[in-house]
């Protein structure tokens, strides 16, 4: 997002200037039509996808961990929704959450979301989506998030083939919309994902609600799937898990799958950790056809129920071990409400461990989006997303679709 400048506004009575600056309808094609030279080496500050050992190579150092918790404490109140909870700069990372969830889908060493697409036979395209789901699951550090990302940030990156796009289509609640495509025309993802947080005193569970659709185009397959929610223990012994139960179907195969996520008990013990359990079956029969086990952060592999024939599907170390950041391969292409221009300020002071410059930044960011919102408000302005088309019912939840077929090439790369 551009800094715009901070001229005495009367909200009631805005002048001129600053609705032809501020308003809406020109905020929402600034993206399209907006080429400010003095912009166009703005800093970009992209940063590692979490890694399978995060400790190990980070982007930065957040302060101690007790003092976190600690601020958390004084700063939260049991059962109270966290969505709207500014935390510290000290609890975040250089990233918006925009960023890790395109991360999830990018940020890998093998390409398995067109490997879906690859087998003649429907079972092993199913093993092969239910992988894919798998590798979107990632290592969370304890005591950091990412930044929550603004009203109609944007995050466009692309992976050889694949391009993925993401946008903020609303504010409170947090939701955030998904499309990618490859550019041989085999593989379309879309999904839309808004979480709620709540805090319980030793615990922070987060319900995630999303709703993903993995379609094969050329084989004519849908894959409907969620995700599992995460757990953040806090005492006695402090970690982050994800768990729950997550779902995939394919009503062209008539297969489904059933994946348990499971976390640490509460003493770390039972040998739980990290670990998944499932099976894949056919969904007229019930008759299961693989088993499913093994940990996320580790190997995964099927067992074939009839024959006793074991496989292995999936290999965190081979597909998310020694992820590296994003590039910049077109700076000038490079949206202004792009993740990686919006928080560059915030991001380069954590990095430098300059607490008080990241403050600051962030604090400018949200208040002009506060300024926005007072403004859209005077004027009766409804904001809607420039890339998504948005539903809501209390029935279905929240859902997306993109207004264009296809994902274009990004100046933002992950080199293979």
């Amino acid at each position: 997002m551009e800094n715009l400048e901070r001229k005495s506004l009367s909200i009631a009575k805005p002048s001129t200037s600053a609705l032809v600056r501020l308003c809406p309808i020109i905020l929402q094609k600034m993206d399209v039509e907006k080429k400010d030279n003095d912009n166009s080496n703005e800093d970009i500050i992209l940063s590692t996808p979490f890694l399978l050992e995060w400790e190990s190579n980070v982007d930065h150092k957040a302060p101690n961990i007790l003092q976190r918790i600690i601020s958390l404490f004084k700063n939260a109140r049991l059962g109270s929704d966290l969505t709207t909870f500014q935390l510290p700069t000290h609890f975040n990372i250089p990233k918006s959450q925009l960023q890790f969830y395109g991360e999830s889908v990018y940020g890998v060493n093998r390409d398995m979301l067109i490997e879906c697409a690859k087998d003649n036979s429907p079972l092993e395209r199913m093993t092969r989506v239910v992988a894919w789901s798998i590798s979107t699951v990632r290592p969370l550090p304890f005591g950091a998030v990412p930044f929550n990302p603004i009203l109609g940030e944007t995050h466009h990156v692309s992976r050889g083939v694949l391009n993925v796009f993401l946008e903020q289509v609303s504010h409170h609640p947090p939701v955030c919309a998904l499309h990618a495509t490859d550019e041989n025309g085999k593989v379309e993802v879309i999904w839309c994902q808004h979480y709620l947080p709540k805090f319980h005193g030793a615990t922070v569970e987060t319900e995630v609600f999303s709703k993903r659709r993995v379609k094969l185009i050329e084989k004519g397959e849908n894959y409907v799937m969620n995700s599992p929610n995460v757990l953040v223990r806090l005492f006695p012994v402090p970690s982050i898990d994800w768990i729950g139960n997550v779902k995939i179907k394919c009503e062209e195969s008539g297969l489904e799958a059933e994946l348990c996520y499971r976390g640490n008990t509460l003493f770390s013990l039972g040998g739980s950790k990290r670990s998944i359990r499932g099976k894949i079956f056919r969904s007229s029969s019930s008759t299961i056809l693989y088993e499913v086990s093994g940990r996320w952060d580790r190997t995964v592999t099927i067992k074939d129920v009839r024959s006793g024939k074991v496989k292995v599907i999936y290999d965190a170390n081979e597909v998310i071990c020694g992820l590296h950041a994003p590039t910049v391969k077109n700076a000038e292409g490079v949206r202004q409400s792009e993740s990686a221009r919006v928080w560059a300020k915030v991001s380069k002071g954590i990095i430098s461990r300059d607490w008080e410059k990241a403050r600051e930044a962030k604090d400018a960011v949200e208040e002009e989006q506060r300024e926005l919102a007072r403004l859209r408000k005077s004027m009766a302005e409804n904001w809607s997303p420039q890339h998504f088309s948005v539903s809501y019912s209390k029935v279905d939840g929240w859902d997306c679709s993109p207004k264009e077929k296809e994902v274009p090439p990004a100046p933002i790369v992950y080199t293979i």
